[in-house]
């Protein structure tokens, strides 16, 4: 999980636990692009990041 996201295994230790919420819209928009979730799932925020940043799937390595 932790090599999909980019997010650390500690903090997705954190998340799962339940000692960390997950708030940061950037490490949300990590997790969902790690995990190629489809924008039809996550609404809007992930596509404003895809215009913003060029992509998840260009900034993770990730296939299209």
């Amino acid at each position: 999980m932790a090599e999909l996201t980019g997010l650390s295994q500690a903090f997705l230790s954190m998340l799962e636990s339940g000692a960390r919420r997950l708030t940061n819209i950037d490490k949300i928009v990590e997790l969902l692009a790690g995990l190629d979730t489809p924008v039809e799932l996550t609404g809007p925020m992930l596509r404003m990041q895809n215009s913003m940043k060029g992509g998840p799937d260009e900034e993770h390595g990730m296939r299209g």
